[in-house]
């Protein structure tokens, strides 16, 4: 269970609620389409398995403008092609643009 706002928990960091976005993460249909790995994806762009997977998950909180860099120049895509915005009463939001023809 969670504590209130601000109180610190067991490892004695704050406990923040968790914040909602609608921000979605397309990194397993371009890993997919680029026959590459997390764990190659991670070593090339310089960050863990772990933060990337996060990112993956959909659960990051923020990404730097420098791993959003790295991660296209890599993958050699948009910034569009990794995220999309979906508004939560919208389910059918526009694809990225890799999608779109």
């Amino acid at each position: 269970m969670r504590g209130k706002r601000g109180e610190r928990g067991e490892r004695g960091e704050r406990d923040e609620p968790e914040e909602q976005h609608c921000i979605h993460v397309h990194l397993d249909r371009i890993l997919a389409e680029r026959g590459m790995t997390l764990t190659e994806l991670a070593a090339r762009v310089g960050v863990t398995n772990v933060n990337l997977s996060i990112l993956k998950n959909g659960r990051a909180k923020a990404v730097r403008f420098t791993t959003l860099t790295q991660l296209c120049r890599v993958l050699e895509c948009q910034p569009g092609d990794l995220l999309s915005y979906r508004p939560e009463d919208t389910e059918d939001a526009d694809p990225p643009r890799s999608e779109r023809r």
